[in-house]
């Protein structure tokens, strides 16, 4: 009976030591320490894309909430504002036809994306800068259209997970 005692004790302390050092959300730079929320205005753009501006500040967005690491805020009460810009989009052809190698089958679409966090205290120097890429890749069907503008947001997804890494988890 002592011994089951003993091993429920030893147990028990083992699980409540386990996450002793647990902190909510990502650990931050030593330069973004001070910053608590974040202002993401609209993104700007460099590509001809509908309605692609948005979808980037919505996905972004969406990333820094689910990181939880920094707060979303307005322009008037936030720390730091997030300026993004959508550079560039590519696709690069990944498998194509047996019978022609000119049509493709499935398609390699890349987003790159340039992030600049300016301090609102200090708005003539940006705290970070810096670019990310998100990939995707997606097979070419009946509307590839469709599948063109699905994919964007996969490869919004990961280049916003990519930025929010860089903001959050970079020591």
């Amino acid at each position: 009976m002592r011994a089951f005692f003993a091993f429920l004790i030893a147990i028990s302390s083992c699980l409540l030591c386990s996450c002793a050092g647990y902190r909510w959300g990502g650990q931050k730079t030593g330069n973004l320490s001070g910053i608590e929320s974040i202002h993401v205005p609209l993104a700007m753009t460099r590509v001809i894309f509908p309605r692609i501006e948005p979808l980037a500040t919505s996905i972004v967005v969406d990333a820094l909430v689910n990181d939880g690491t920094y707060q979303i805020g307005a322009a008037a009460n936030a720390d730091a504002t997030l300026k993004l810009t959508v550079d560039s989009i590519e696709y690069v052809q990944t498998k194509s036809s047996r019978e022609d190698v000119l049509k493709s089958e499935e398609l390699e679409f890349s987003v790159l994306m340039s992030f600049e966090l300016i301090d609102a205290r200090h708005p003539q120097t940006p705290l970070e800068t810096g670019k990310v890429r998100g990939e995707t890749r997606f097979f070419v069907g009946g509307n590839q259209q469709t599948a063109r503008a699905n994919a964007l947001q996969y490869a919004i997804g990961h280049a916003a997970t990519n930025l929010v890494l860089e903001l959050s988890d970079r020591l």
